[in-house]
Order: structure tokens, then sequence, then C-alpha cells
């Protein structure tokens, strides 16, 4: 039996935003705890959603703040997309690119052809997310995917938090080019399996452990590619949205930051209908959970989770959980 949770992984996959920083600051303790994994012989490496920055540059960022970073250990959706296409293609067949530089260069280094319109006839379209791209460059897209093209899209965020709000994300504009042809891409970045198990393989990683702070990105990506799978309540999603959670978004760990990675991770056991966590019990009612401990407690969500997913293991149901908390024992 392992004693910390970090123990049974020979790895970490990160995602970004919401784990290592947010916004313009690295969350305390996130850069202390990744520091550590190297002192320990475990591997780390970054997964993003992110088609428009080159590895080197959002390893650069990590550094600024503090963050250990080198560019090998940084995966964007543009490295999973561009080897997700070269499956799916001959060796030197022509792509339309329409995307950043920095997918470009991806779809270089698999030894592919990139051309620049709908008129070479391309084998195969990859789309990306760039500021620069304009109406035509969705028209090309649009005229080659209609016309039989393989079509891959590095992911389908649909939207991208800018500092004066939030603008069109890469899955918007995809979604155009699905309106104007009738046709959807495969998709490489999270919540699909590539980029996570191309990030693993680069990195030598058997036993990884994918942690994140969005169910149905980080988690639902990792679960896919069979990792586990650890939320941390640093970002996006909470307590009640993770005991919620989809069937498949449901993550193998809570945990309240990067730093609880080197702690033992609490057993939820079965004692009955009841499902306890340290010194706490949850049982489920219809669509009632009761929790016997504090609101503030990890512990009562670790066991809330087991109960509540026990007792809807393959569907949720139309009603949202209600929650009641009773008096510890």
């Amino acid at each position: 039996m392992t004693e910390r949770l970090i123990d049974g992984y020979d790895g970490v996959l990160a995602d970004l935003d919401g784990v290592v920083y947010t916004g313009p600051r690295a969350i305390d303790g996130a850069s202390e705890a990744l520091k550590q994994l190297a002192v320990e012989g475990k591997s780390l490496a970054y997964v993003t959603n992110n088609a428009s920055r080159s590895s080197e540059q959002v390893a650069a960022h990590l550094r600024e703040l503090g963050v250990p970073a080198r560019a090998e250990q940084v995966f964007g959706s543009a490295l999973a997309g561009a080897e997700l296409l070269a499956g799916l293609v001959a060796a030197g067949s022509a792509i339309l690119v329409i995307g950043s530089v920095s997918l470009v260069d991806a779809v270089r280094a698999q030894g592919l052809n990139v051309v620049g319109t709908a008129h070479a006839q391309p084998d195969a379209v990859i789309q990306g997310f760039s500021p620069d791209l304009g109406w035509k460059d969705l028209a090309e897209a649009a005229y080659a995917v209609g016309a039989g093209a393989v079509w891959v899209a590095t992911n389908t965020d649909m939207s991208l938090p800018q500092e004066r709000g939030i603008a069109p994300g890469n899955g918007a504009l995809v979604a155009a080019i699905t309106a104007a042809t009738g046709r959807s891409p495969l998709v490489a970045g999270k919540p699909g399996a590539a980029l996570f198990e191309t990030a693993a393989r680069h990195s030598g990683l058997e036993r990884a452990i994918v942690v994140g702070d969005r169910l149905d990105t980080d988690i639902l990506g990792g679960n896919r590619a069979g990792m586990a799978t650890a939320l941390v309540l640093t970002g996006i999603d909470s307590v009640r949205t993770a005991l919620a959670a989809r069937v498949d978004e449901r993550p193998d760990y809570l945990i309240g930051s990067l730093g609880e990675l080197y702690e033992k991770y609490p057993a939820v056991t079965l004692d009955g209908v009841s499902y306890s966590c340290g010194r706490t019990v949850a049982s489920v009612t219809d669509s009632m959970v009761t929790i016997s401990g504090r609101e503030d407690d990890l512990d009562s969500w670790r066991a809330a989770c087991a109960a509540w997913w026990a007792a809807y293991p393959e569907a949720i149901p139309a009603a949202a959980p209600q929650v009641a908390f009773a008096t510890a024992r």
C-alpha cells in the first residue's frame, strides 16, 4: 500500500491555467510542488490545448513565474494534432494548415507538405487557433473539407479568456466550418485522449497521473486515455461540480492543491450503505446526499462522491444531488 498519492505513479501530466497559474500569477505552492517531482525522480509534463504558442514560448512563460519548465516538457494540441494527422495520411501529403506558425512547424516536422490554399487539392486540413485568422482562411478550409479532405482540429475550446473578456476560441471557428460543410473534425486536444497519450509517450511515462482543474477537459481526457485523474480545486471546478459530474468525468482523486500529491490519500470505505472517509460518513437516498461531517472538510466530499457515484454508476439522474450536512461523529 502506498503512503502518498504520488508514490503510485511515475510522473504527472499537469494542466496549466487553474493548476499551475491563475492569470499572471503562479498558484501558491504550485512551483514548490512541481519542483519536488524532480527531487523524487518523477517526470513532469504540461498538457495544454493552446496551439498558438510554441513549447518554448510556454516554457519561458512558466519559468518567468518560477515554475520549472523546459520546452520538451510542454505538450500543446498542435503537436498532438500533427501526430494524429500523420497517422491518417501518407508521408509527404499536402496539408492545408489553418492556424499559427507553431502549427505549421509541427505539421512539417511530421514529414508533411504544407500548402496555403484549397486550390492545391490538399489531402487534409488541420485547424488550430491563431488571432490572425480571418474569413478567407476559414473559407479555404471549408472548400477543402467540403471536397472531402481529412479534417483534424487541434482542440474545440469554444471560448478564449482575454484581458477584455471572453472571445471566440478555436471551437467557435471549427463550428463555422461545420455549419458550412456539415462535417465534423477529428479532435486531438482535450478532452480527447491523443494529447495525454502523446505527452506520456514522449515523457516515457507508464503510470501517469493527470492533474487538472476542469472536469470536461482534463478529467474527461485523462479518463479516456485510461490514466489516473486528480481534480485539483484551485481552478474552475469545485467539490459540488465534482459530485454532480457526468460518469465519464468523475476523477479518481480530489485534492485541494498540488502539494497534496505528497500526502497520504485517505481511503474511502463502504460500511453497509454508507461510505466513510476519515471521520466523515455519507449516504444517498434518492437525490439526497447526507453527510456526517464538516462542509469545509475535503473528506466529506470524498465520501459524498463515493456514495453518489456508487448509487448512480452508469448514468446521472435528471435531478442534481441535494446535499445535507449532519453533525459529525
